[in-house]
């Protein structure tokens, strides 16, 4: 029981019975089918008042360290955080207001990122910059081609 907290008793189970009863057998299948769903909305569809968004990201890279597929979790971010803060795509014009949703994005997408991936992260940052997509551009999932680009999956 939760008693409405998100940390009250145990989260992890809590969570894992959320998505077990509809019907995924894992978290990332669970966000899969919602590829550009913000974590806040994902845990809000996994239990209004008693799983965080924090959360869901936790359960998420245990799950992608698991597969050996942290890269892919780190794109998968870099999507859901792109959706949230610039939901029209890459902007046409880089005025003061894109400037900031971009940036908001890029920043959150460092703050969120496993210490293993940061430099790898930095240099994919740096890339779009230098580089960047056409105007309207917006990953629809972690295997976007631009995205990819920027950010492989490592070679095992």
């Amino acid at each position: 029981m939760s008693d409405g907290h998100p940390f009250q008793g145990n989260w992890v189970a809590r969570l894992y019975e959320r998505v077990r009863e509809l019907g995924y057998d894992s978290l990332t299948a669970f966000a899969d089918a919602r590829p550009t769903m913000p974590l806040h909305l994902l845990a809000k569809e996994l239990g209004k008042d008693d799983v965080a968004g924090v959360q869901v990201l936790r359960g998420l890279l245990a799950e992608a360290e698991r597969r050996k597929q942290v890269t892919r979790f780190v794109r998968d971010i870099f999507v859901r955080l792109w959706s949230q803060s610039v939901p029209e795509g890459w902007p046409a014009v880089m005025d003061d207001d894109n400037l900031f949703k971009v940036a908001e994005a890029l920043g959150s997408w460092s703050a969120y990122t496993p210490e293993t991936h940061e430099e790898r992260v930095k240099q994919a940052r740096a890339a779009l910059r230098a580089s960047p997509p056409p105007p309207g551009w917006r990953p629809l999932g972690p295997d976007d081609e631009f995205l990819l680009t920027l950010l492989p999956d490592e070679r095992v």
